[in-house]
């Protein structure tokens, strides 16, 4: 699959006060925390902008993780060396203005978030992406791209391999 990323990186112009996806916690991090997080390197924001506004229509973030290895499934742990922690790429956030739910764009900001966690993957390995969901809904959302819940919370992950297959 050729994959064109649509997502760019946080900058000032982009118009954050007005965003809002329905979730709080996703809108406080947007308007008030993800600059900071950006400046202080711990996290990648990208967003989705409308390009005459400069609204973000949605958002995501990205950075590095790890994952303990016994909260994995056996069959997908085996294949790795008996590391405590094994390396991940987390997408921390990942949300959608309301105005613009209901047309794909939650997939739009999922695949290039995937996209971009691959090629990053390439030079500093990473052996899964992982998600916390914040909820049934979001569970399941991530579960229909492939996503496995690996503990009792709602921590998901897709292994590197299987994102790899999908932009082969």
């Amino acid at each position: 699959m050729s994959f064109k990323s649509k997502a760019v990186v946080l900058e000032k112009k982009h118009i954050k006060s007005n965003f809002t996806c329905g979730e709080a916690s996703l809108d406080a991090y947007i308007k008030s925390y993800a600059s900071q997080d950006l400046k202080r390197k711990m996290a990648g924001v990208f967003v989705l902008e409308e390009a005459e506004s400069l609204q973000i229509k949605g958002y995501y973030t990205l950075s590095s993780s790890s994952i303990v290895a016994n909260d994995l499934p056996n069959e997908f742990v085996k294949k790795y060396p008996s590391y405590p922690s094994l390396p991940a790429t987390l997408i921390g956030r990942l949300a959608v203005d309301t105005k613009f739910q209901g047309e794909g764009l939650g997939e739009t900001l999922l695949l290039d978030a995937l996209h971009k966690s691959y090629e990053v993957s390439q030079n500093i390995r990473s052996i899964a992406v992982v998600v916390d969901a914040l909820n049934e809904n979001a569970v399941s959302f991530y579960e229909s791209y492939g996503f496995i819940k690996f503990s009792a919370y709602n921590k998901l992950f897709i292994s590197m391999k299987t994102v790899q297959a999908l932009f082969k």
